[in-house]
């Protein structure tokens, strides 16, 4: 899936759900190591679970975050996957 980032400095995530495992999440843009540091954190990961961790973290004087924004990419992946 493809999400088109609101709010920060990525303005993609792209990744793939295998089952409810996250795979080859990256984000375009971005802080690198920190982006990375969350990707290779999150991969493998249960969707719920990772939503559960990352919603409502913010950066800054942000209201969200690139991690609360990869939350928001798996809900709406969820969404679409129903």
């Amino acid at each position: 899936m493809i999400y088109k980032t609101k709010g920060v400095c990525s303005t993609e995530i792209h990744f793939e759900v295998e089952g409810n495992l996250i795979k080859n999440v990256n984000f375009i843009g971005g802080c690198a190591g920190n982006t990375t540091g969350v990707s290779r954190l999150i991969e493998g990961m249960d969707v719920e679970d990772a939503i559960s961790r990352l919603e409502g973290i913010t950066c800054g004087l942000k209201k969200t975050s690139c991690p609360d924004q990869l939350a928001k990419a798996l809900k709406e992946y969820q969404r679409q996957n129903q």
